[in-house]
């Protein structure tokens, strides 16, 4: 994979060499005019870096690494191409730290599968940042991290307001560096990806490789703020989860994720999440009515986003954003649920039909009661306003009071106006479950090289 390639070159670009082992890194590599030599270095290095590097995350990121690189040639071509990359160039510099984010977005929308699930689009990512508000000295944690993306969006919002963190003395740079964002990743590739991609965006963050569903989830706790795209399906085999904190045990993955999430957040008041989950929790019953119910008791349930369908690569799944506070107090914080539909008579997304920040228009007026979104950045505390809310004219946009969600026997499957082509009762097709056990396709990814070029254009 060139990804520790790129990652190699970027440190030098990125100015983390340091953290680079003096005989492997990037100008030592290139160097080399000997195709053979370059590639018993190179070799050498994916084998031995992990040992020999004092940064965490380099040893991480290089533990069990290897190249499907076959053919010393194809290597000195590769290095020998992406250091002929201006990677200084001042418009370029916006592109380096996500290249590892676009190069396998690229490839899993090529498979339709696969990376697939990584991937949450970036138009939604940052609509879910800037309404949920990150703050400083706060503590944020992605319990299913993919490749980082919640956390470096929420980072990048903050760095966005201060200057880059140059309006923070050292010890609040320090805590917002280290401290303020974590995560935790199930699947070894994107776990090493996370890593990368925090490290390129000026990121020491603790990303935990394991399964948040798993005795390590115990420890993930007292957030001020959680923001996630857990995987969809069940857990293999239908088992249940293997922690024994969580009061309701389904093998249904994304209710105990939901579960998990509002349990880890600190009840001293004020913490909150932004949530993507498909439609089978807001209407499952056993289990997840009594998640659901739980839900509601323990935090204010403020907003649900029903998302257009086709805008994950797995088609036909179908998606909602849940917005809520932890109360303080473990009964009766929501008192009603406001709902938007962007999926009813929606446009087909696709590649005629882009989604972008600007589909959320109307849904960003109606979640902040029509105040301005750059007010809404500034002075935007995370409380919602419902009285400016019900001042709102629009018909995707509508309530319900706790008491008629009761009478439906706590199903929050609504809040969608009127379609013909639509049945909200016709849940017929399974939750899929979106590659997690296909990992293996991350392995190989087809012509990288020429995908950076295109990407850097």
């Amino acid at each position: 994979m060139s990804h520790y390639l790129l990652f190699l070159r970027l440190s030098e670009v990125k100015d983390f060499e340091e953290a680079i082992p003096e005989e492997y890194r990037w100008g030592k590599l290139k160097s080399i005019t000997d195709n053979k030599d370059l590639f018993d270095t190179y070799r050498e290095l994916l084998a031995t870096i992990s040992t020999k590097s004092d940064n965490a995350a380099v040893k991480e990121i290089y533990t069990n690494a290897s190249t499907t690189l076959r053919k010393p040639v194809n290597l000195k071509t590769l290095v020998t191409s992406i250091d002929a990359i201006d990677w200084y160039d001042d418009v370029e510099q916006d592109k380096i730290a996500t290249i590892y984010e676009e190069l396998l977005e690229r490839n899993a929308g090529e498979k339709k599968s696969g990376a697939g699930q990584y991937f949450t689009p970036r138009p939604l990512i940052n609509v879910m940042v800037e309404l949920i508000s990150p703050k400083l000295g706060e503590r944020w944690n992605d319990p299913a991290a993919g490749t980082f993306g919640f956390m470096i969006a929420a980072d990048q919002y903050l760095r966005d307001k201060t200057d880059n963190y140059f309006d923070l003395n050292s010890e609040q740079r320090q805590f917002q560096v280290y401290e303020a964002f974590s995560g935790c990743e199930l699947v070894q590739d994107a776990h090493r990806l996370a890593l990368m991609n925090a490290k390129l965006h000026g990121l020491e963050s603790s990303i935990a490789m394991g399964d948040t569903l798993s005795e390590i989830g115990k420890n993930f706790k007292n957030f001020d703020g959680v923001l996630a795209n857990p995987p969809f399906g069940t857990k293999q085999g239908g088992e249940r989860p293997t922690r024994d904190d969580l009061v309701y045990l389904s093998g249904n993955k994304q209710l105990n994720f939901l579960q998990h999430i509002y349990r880890s957040l600190h009840k001293r008041g004020g913490a909150r999440a932004a949530v993507v989950l498909p439609d089978n929790v807001l209407f499952e019953d056993g289990d997840g009515r009594k998640i659901r119910k739980d839900l509601m008791d323990k935090c204010k349930l403020h907003t649900i986003l029903r998302l257009p369908t086709g805008i994950f690569y797995a088609a036909g799944v179908k998606t909602n954003v849940l917005f809520f506070e932890r109360g303080q107090t473990e009964t009766g914080n929501t008192d009603k649920v406001w709902f938007y539909d962007m999926r009813t008579n929606a446009p087909s997304y696709g590649k005629r039909t882009p989604f972008t920040r600007s589909a959320f228009s109307d849904f960003v007026t109606a979640y902040t009661g029509g105040v301005p979104l750059n007010e809404v950045k500034d002075a935007f505390d995370g409380s919602i306003d419902h009285a400016k809310r019900a001042e709102v004219q629009d018909e995707r946009w509508s309530c319900l009071t706790r008491e008629e969600i009761i009478k439906k026997n706590d199903s929050l499957d609504l809040g969608l106006i009127a379609d013909d082509n639509y049945s909200s009762s016709a849940h017929t097709e399974e939750p899929i479950d979106i590659a997690r056990e296909a990992a293996d396709e991350l392995k190989i990814i087809q012509a990288e090289l020429n995908q950076i070029i295109a990407l850097l254009g």
